[in-house]
């Protein structure tokens, strides 16, 4: 990001002209990451591969072993419900920053309620905010389509389930291509949309920011592909993405500069401008350049 970059995304926060999509990264600090969470869960059940770190595919594994793959999502609703640190935010937490601004739709792909609870402690207005979470494996109609979000009602919408409802967590491998293929088919349908109306015009009209995904991921990237890209290059917005670089070779000299200059190059090719470093870091130097803007 340079200082064009940080100057148009501080006047779009200021004045709500932006959706935030919150990734498992938003969470840091106050939940396990996905590669603890599956780590947690093979120990527990004697994940016979090599690939531990793999959420959904070791979530696959602890579902069949079980036979009821909703138990398993009671399972993992109740453990990070339980977690030690799942109520600490800072005054650095995504959650707690975005919720200062006048922003009318949230969009999530977690299972907590961490924003919901940012927007009803907001300082900046009183916030009452109307959490929905998507009806992905069935392909009807959300009831959402004739709500109008503001910035004193906005909508927190949770695309992969909510832990209120553990039947509706997108979690096994199973999840993820039905979720996938739901989306695909009812984009190319043109009969239905993909997402209710309201959400996809938060994704499609307005800039996104990203915080706390790796937008390597290929249920993320199938995502934006399908919603994003379709979307006329006149009104295509220019997006912001905060992430922390990928995990890297150590027999690659300059291994670090090279992945930067990739994901700088790809990431651009999605009009998508990107910040390497923590959301912590993000968030202080977004409040250190409003306070001298």
């Amino acid at each position: 990001m340079n200082d064009a970059d940080w100057e148009r995304l501080i006047k779009q926060l200021r004045r709500g002209d932006c959706t935030p999509l919150l990734g498992a990264g938003s969470c840091f600090g106050r939940l396990p990451t996905g590669g603890e969470l599956s780590r947690h869960f093979a120990h527990e059940y004697r994940y016979p591969f090599a690939d531990s770190g793999n959420l959904a595919r070791v979530m696959q594994y602890v579902a069949l072993l079980g036979r009821d793959s909703v138990e398993l999502k009671h399972e993992i609703c109740d453990y990070l419900k339980r977690y030690p640190a799942g109520e600490a935010a800072n005054a650095l937490d995504p959650h707690t920053v975005l919720a200062q601004f006048p922003i009318t739709t949230f969009i999530t792909t977690n299972y907590d309620d961490f924003m919901t609870q940012a927007l009803q402690r907001s300082e900046a207005e009183p916030k009452s905010p109307e959490t929905y979470t998507s009806t992905w494996w069935d392909t009807k109609a959300d009831d959402i389509e004739a709500l109008e979000p503001t910035s004193r009602r906005p909508l927190v919408y949770h695309l992969h389930g909510h832990w209120d409802d553990p039947a509706s967590l997108v979690l096994t491998e199973d999840d993820y291509l039905e979720y996938l293929v739901n989306m695909v088919d009812a984009r190319a349908s043109g009969v239905r949309q993909p997402l209710p109306t309201p959400v996809l015009a938060a994704m499609t009209t307005r800039p996104l920011l990203f915080v706390g995904y790796s937008l390597q991921d290929w249920n993320f990237r199938v995502l934006f592909h399908g919603l994003i890209r379709p979307v006329p290059l006149t009104r295509r917005r220019r997006h912001v993405s905060v992430q922390l670089l990928p995990e890297l070779s150590g027999t690659v000299a300059g291994a670090a500069g090279k992945a930067q200059e990739y994901l700088e190059r790809y990431l651009d090719g999605w009009s998508i401008s990107i910040y390497i470093g923590s959301t912590e870091d993000f968030f202080q130097e977004l409040l250190d350049r409003m306070r001298t803007t």
